[in-house]
């Protein structure tokens, strides 16, 4: 492994050995040394960079087992949630440390318990907030704060809640904050409760040299056709597809599992149940097709996405920026499919002006039109138990050509 000059404990040593690290990412590599020195450090870095790496890794050096809460790191959403702590449980493999996930949506009695012998603690605002407020949680003493994905946190209103749970921190206590972008709003708390950080920034988190984007125009009436051709042709993995709206997910992924085609919505109406066994389902490869809102793709680390299409263009560049970072990642190839009709061109040429984006019009292909039903009524909570199996439609190899 190439260590690029990075020197880590040996059990963390042993623990990257084992993970299969070829060498540290960008991020990992420039972020590493900084934490290790006790630097506070704003890490510009999308999902995807390896940034879970490049704080977890320090940070757990410093993390010693039985002396109390030490580590606390904050992310938007309870799937993010869920993937931080079980990618540093995979880092503290030779070093025992007890980390603890705090999130709602669930009963906060089992919480209070695991808290007690708590050394780190990955949770999300609103949840550590409640802990705070009923004194079942003690972080007065800890050693460094994360504040993961912190454009999200503060896009979904979040931001009164970090602010809370971040004076009540030690002025010593190291801080670390990572973004995609840096609105006004998160500059409030650089300002406010950060001590001289240094600045780490990426250029990108997709490899473009591995994606490739076009977009196609097509009638509105025409959009759903248009989209069953492109799975059909362009579909080789999974798929992911943002509509803008939450009755757009519904009857989008509905209408494609009326094709024949393993879909299922993902936006911010649904429970936290089905939420997740929607992403189970996705990643154990029961769903070729995930329909999902802006909201409710924030903070998940969805991999091996081959296929992103825009079946609405965002409102703005930075959603749409969000949007393509979840394929060519990690030295795999990537496509992004924009599917445009006359009520979306001045939202892409905005995305194109903002990020200085050159993106190619390709020749809209014949394609068979499709009954497309722009109403579905509502179901039941969970998976419609329809022809094919216990998630429904067909697998693309039986209902699309590759």
């Amino acid at each position: 492994m190439d260590k690029k000059g990075i020197t880590l404990m040996p059990e963390f040593e042993k623990a990257v050995m084992d993970l299969g690290f070829s060498e540290f990412t960008e991020i990992q590599e420039k972020c590493i040394p900084l934490i290790q020195e006790g630097k506070d450090v704003i890490g510009l870095s999308y999902t995807g960079s390896g940034k879970t790496a490049a704080f977890g890794f320090p940070a757990l050096e410093k993390v010693i087992q039985g002396k109390g809460l030490q580590l606390l790191v904050l992310v938007p959403t309870r799937e993010l949630c869920n993937q931080v702590a079980k990618e540093l449980r995979k880092f503290t493999k030779y070093r025992k440390t007890n980390i603890v996930e705090v999130y709602g949506g669930v009963s906060i009695n089992p919480q209070i318990d695991h808290l007690r012998h708590a050394d780190a603690v990955v949770g999300t605002p609103g949840r550590m907030l409640d802990h705070l407020e009923r004194r079942t949680i003690n972080i007065s003493s800890i050693k460094i704060l994360v504040l993961d994905e912190a454009d999200k946190m503060f896009e979904m209103g979040f931001v009164d809640d970090i602010k809370k749970i971040v004076s009540n921190t030690p002025k010593n206590c190291q801080k670390l904050l990572f973004s995609a972008t840096m609105p006004a709003e998160i500059m409030t708390i650089v300002n406010s409760y950060m001590h001289n950080p240094l600045r780490v920034k990426m250029q990108t988190y997709v490899d473009k040299s591995k994606l490739i984007q076009h977009y196609y125009e097509v009638d509105r009436y025409d959009k759903f056709s248009l989209l069953l051709s492109v799975l059909k042709k362009e579909a080789n993995g999974l798929v992911l597809i943002f509509c803008s709206t939450r009755q757009f997910v519904d009857v989008v992924s509905k209408n494609l599992y009326k094709n024949n085609i393993r879909a299922q919505a993902l936006h911010g109406g649904i429970t936290q149940h089905r939420r997740k066994e929607v992403m189970d389902a996705f990643h154990g490869g029961k769903l070729d097709v995930l329909v999902a809102s802006d909201v409710a793709a924030r903070g998940l680390d969805i991999k091996n996405v081959n296929l992103v299409v825009n079946y609405d263009i965002p409102k703005t560049s930075q959603e749409y920026v969000h949007r393509i970072g979840r394929t060519a990642r990690a030295g795999c190839e990537g496509k992004v499919i924009s599917l445009l009709c006359s009520e979306d061109h001045d939202n892409f040429r905005r995305v194109m002006e903002d990020r200085s984006l050159l993106i190619h019009k390709m020749r809209t292909p014949e394609f068979e039109r499709i009954k497309f039903v722009p109403a579905v009524q509502h179901k039941r909570q969970g998976f419609q138990r329809e022809a094919g199996g216990s998630f429904g439609a067909r697998r693309f190899s039986q209902g699309v050509q590759r």
